[in-house]
């Protein structure tokens, strides 16, 4: 207990990976749900978001709404991937630590 109380334990590892899997699948899926809580809530922007949809879906080609939504997919994985490499790196580094202060 003495050692957690004065940081020469880490709870990082363990907590890392909790937080990676709290980012990578409860935030986004919080994140939707949030925003069509928001939309249905607030009724100008329910108006402007009906608005605005119709406006873009109905300007685009078949094509482009492909591509739109093509890039948006590829986005989102990107940020996933990065997400995923940032927290790698922080493992990497608390094991290098830990392999460092034990020798």
């Amino acid at each position: 207990m003495q050692d957690f109380l004065t940081f020469k334990t880490f709870i990082s590892p363990t907590m890392l990976l909790l937080f990676y899997y709290i980012g990578a699948i409860v935030m986004p899926i919080f994140i939707w749900f949030a925003s069509r809580w928001i939309i249905n809530k607030v009724t100008m922007m329910e108006e402007s978001y009906r608005v605005a949809k119709q406006i873009v879906w109905g300007s685009m080609r078949f094509k482009y709404r492909v591509f739109f939504i093509s890039v948006f997919i590829m986005m989102f994985l990107f940020m996933e991937i990065i997400w995923r490499m940032m927290f790698e790196f922080l493992i990497a580094y608390m094991q290098i630590r830990e392999a460092l202060v034990l020798s």
